[in-house]
């Protein structure tokens, strides 16, 4: 897998380098033949809420609409119904793990297409759910590191509220005791906040990441490309593939052997790529649609198929909507 070294994006803020697994927790899944693993982001990268759309073209155009999730009795995040198909057979040609920030209450309000994920990395790398259950020998070794090379969670904590400013600061939150986060009135944040916090944490072995409304601070090691290794070897993967948008995202991207991100998003507006990363010029929710496709192409020769595939011409053909 790749492993080039850390990055600084044009915001002084350090993308931290792809860190290896722990000691292996579980023994590998034994599988005949090559076998792809595809780790993707979710929000903003495959799924969109309403405000993250971008449904730039002519109404009559736009693409129809799945809500995958619901929250508060209210329709939340959506993806293209192509992109459903899309990821329906994604999901049954390769092992496909959803990697995402979110907590693992967050992740089960999501309802997505295909069959039921075996793997899934949730709260950015610190559970590794297996079979939608946290598997706690992988938590243990991710509290021993966070131990032992990072300031605690109550000092950022502590921190960050006494610098924020009640005139902007929205709502502060912890998510599974393991980072915490900020929900803000962006228009009202001064300009160069976000950098002094990403200073003032640097040598705290922390990281500080920008996106939409949240501002997200997260201990060094707690990555998706550590929980993608792990899961990489349990499923004996001989090839690795990755999507994301944000800057918690980056050392995934990184670690993948191929990987995308869409035109859009924290890691676009610092125009931050790497040689084996594709940068795509879709925004918004066709972009989750082409990266879906950009993964089949990738991972599933045309002959690989699935015989009656209702798809075949998605996967094949020039980007569409």
């Amino acid at each position: 897998m790749t492993t080039p070294s850390s990055l600084t994006t044009p915001g002084s803020v350090t993308i931290p380098t792809p860190t290896a697994a722990p000691a292996p927790t579980a023994a590998p899944i034994a599988r005949a033949g090559p076998v792809t693993l595809v780790a993707s982001d979710l929000d903003r990268t495959l799924i969109y809420s309403t405000a993250a759309l971008q449904l730039s073209m002519p109404d009559a155009e736009a693409p129809r609409l799945l809500c995958v999730e619901v929250y508060g009795h209210k329709p939340l995040s959506y993806l293209t119904e192509t992109a459903a198909a899309l990821l329906d057979e994604l999901a049954r040609t390769t092992v496909f793990v959803p990697t995402t920030t979110r907590t693992r209450e967050q992740y089960h309000r999501i309802r997505l297409p295909g069959p039921a994920p075996k793997f899934a990395i949730c709260a950015n790398g610190g559970h590794l759910l297996v079979d939608g259950v946290s598997d706690p020998g992988w938590q243990t070794q991710v509290a021993r590191r966070l131990a032992d090379e990072c300031a605690s969670l109550a000092e950022v904590r502590a921190h960050l509220v006494a610098a924020a400013d009640a005139a902007w600061l929205l709502k502060e939150r912890v998510a599974e005791d393991l980072f915490a986060y900020l929900v803000v009135e962006r228009s009202l944040l001064p300009a160069g906040w976000v950098r002094e916090l990403a200073g003032w944490a640097e040598p705290r072995g922390w990281t500080v990441s920008l996106q939409g409304r949240k501002i997200y601070a997260v201990p060094k090691p707690l990555t998706k490309s550590a929980a993608m290794n792990e899961v990489a070897r349990r499923a004996g993967a001989t090839l690795t593939l990755a999507a994301g948008d944000s800057l918690l995202d980056a050392d995934l991207l990184l670690a993948a052997d191929h990987a995308w991100r869409p035109g859009h998003g924290e890691l676009a507006d610092t125009d931050w790529s790497a040689p084996h990363i594709d940068v795509l010029t879709e925004n918004g929710v066709v972009a989750g649609e082409e990266i879906l496709r950009r993964f089949l192409r990738a991972s599933v020769p045309q002959q690989g198929l699935r015989q009656g595939t209702v798809v075949p011409e998605a996967v094949t053909g020039l980007p569409g909507r």
